[in-house]
């Protein structure tokens, strides 16, 4: 009898599974996937993955309860600059990472660390410093305007502010003759300031960052008393005017890899993604709206974004951040070709779920004719306070000529202030 009983439940597990199968589907590109569709799709697949397995957690509570709507686009493969992959190749090898200073030892220029191994008990460090010292822009991601749109999930789009950003590489130049600019001291210096409206203009930062743990100098434009002050070096913190991004919330993670005490692997997984974004985040031609296609402003809660997303394999992250961050930790989503990040969970003192970041990437050509890859669109949406802060990008240049580092400085910050 309990032969025939074990027979009978393994018939019908066996039967389960084949109707389950049986069931699934492959599903096309432009397939649509939101609350109502997502029981019926979790078992489908695209281009070969459970939709179940692409989609993390996070992304199924959103939405099921948050609007969130996910188009499915095939996958393109993403071609990293031909500089960028040459001086990885040459200087493979002498990065070292140093576990007793958590400091990275030999680097040169290119990915310090271009094949890391799952197994290694440093490869969440090792992955972290990849994206502090190789990100795919070349020596100067100069973005003359973008914008930063402030979401509220009652009425929608409630301002919007102007913003321009200059960063320049110090350190690892790329198809230079110098891989180094200046002592070898400085990583990078930025710049990052309102251009409107007219009562922010000039509010923002100008940022030196140095390459080692030492916290980075930094100065505001106070327009009141028509003068800069130098901040404490905590400044890396603090939100960016009245955005929900914190500065160091900036592609999604932006600082010194020391100054987070802790990093876990937390594993390597597919997800969907948008890695390569298509059409205009920011239709300047445009009004109401349409000016921002990027974004589901006609429907609550209004921060949702309007892509196509794509299956990209990632490495999971996680930062533990000092016990002065407003966040207890980041849960971060880094491609494993290349270091940047498309998403990460932020988490607040209590270890309860506050915000969700989600970055669009887009490779364009630099001006010196290799290629580069910037965001076209960063959300940063705060489920707690229920608000959310929108960036969009008008006209991106990567490696500018004539650009010099003494061309980012303190002086532009107070010159655009006037």
């Amino acid at each position: 009898m309990t032969f025939l009983k074990n027979h009978l439940v393994a018939s019908l597990a066996l039967t389960f599974s084949v109707t389950l199968a049986a069931q699934a589907a492959e599903l096309t590109p432009g397939t649509r996937i939101d609350a109502q569709s997502l029981a019926q799709h979790m078992g489908d697949t695209f281009e070969g993955h459970a939709i179940g397995d692409l989609l993390t957690e996070r992304m199924q509570i959103l939405i099921k309860d948050e609007g969130l709507a996910i188009t499915l686009k095939t996958s393109e493969p993403i071609t990293l600059g031909k500089d960028y992959m040459a001086a990885t190749k040459a200087n493979e090898g002498k990065a070292v990472y140093n576990r007793d200073t958590r400091q990275v030892d030999g680097w040169v220029a290119g990915i310090p660390f271009p094949n890391v191994s799952q197994d290694d008990p440093d490869a969440a460090a090792k992955l972290i410093w990849n994206h502090h010292y190789a990100q795919p822009t070349k020596n100067l991601q100069d973005y003359p305007k973008f914008g930063y749109l402030f979401l509220n999930d009652k009425v929608g789009l409630e301002r919007r502010q102007e913003w321009a950003f200059k960063r320049y590489y110090m350190k690892g130049r790329l198809g230079a003759a110098q891989t180094v600019e200046g002592d070898g001291s400085i990583l990078t210096k930025t710049l990052l300031y309102a251009t409107y409206p007219n009562d922010i203009r000039g509010l923002g930062l100008f940022t030196v960052r140095y390459d080692s743990p030492k916290l980075e100098d930094s100065w505001a434009y106070v327009k009141s008393v028509r003068r800069t002050r130098r901040l404490s070096g905590g400044t890396w913190m603090d939100p960016i005017g009245g955005t929900d991004q914190l500065s160091d919330d900036i592609e999604i993670f932006n600082a010194h890899p020391s100054w987070y005490p802790d990093y876990k692997l937390l594993g390597k997984r597919w997800i969907l993604a948008v890695a390569n974004s298509t059409g205009e985040t920011w239709n300047q031609k445009a009004s109401g709206n349409a000016e921002f296609p990027v974004i589901d402003l006609d429907n609550a809660p209004h921060w949702n974004p309007k892509a196509e997303w794509e299956p990209r394999e990632v490495w999971v992250v996680e930062a533990t951040t000092p016990p002065e961050h407003p966040y207890s930790k980041k849960v971060m989503y880094m491609d494993t070709q290349f270091p940047r990040f498309y998403q990460a969970e932020a988490y607040d003192r209590k270890g309860q779920f506050w915000k969700w970041m989600n970055y669009h990437l887009k490779t364009i050509k630099t001006e010196d004719g290799d290629v580069g890859i910037i965001s076209a669109a960063g959300f940063t949406i705060d489920y707690q306070r229920r608000h959310g802060t929108v960036f969009v990008l008008g006209g991106p240049r990567l490696n500018t000529p004539g650009v010099t580092a003494d061309d980012v400085n303190l002086r532009e910050l107070e010159k655009a202030a006037r």
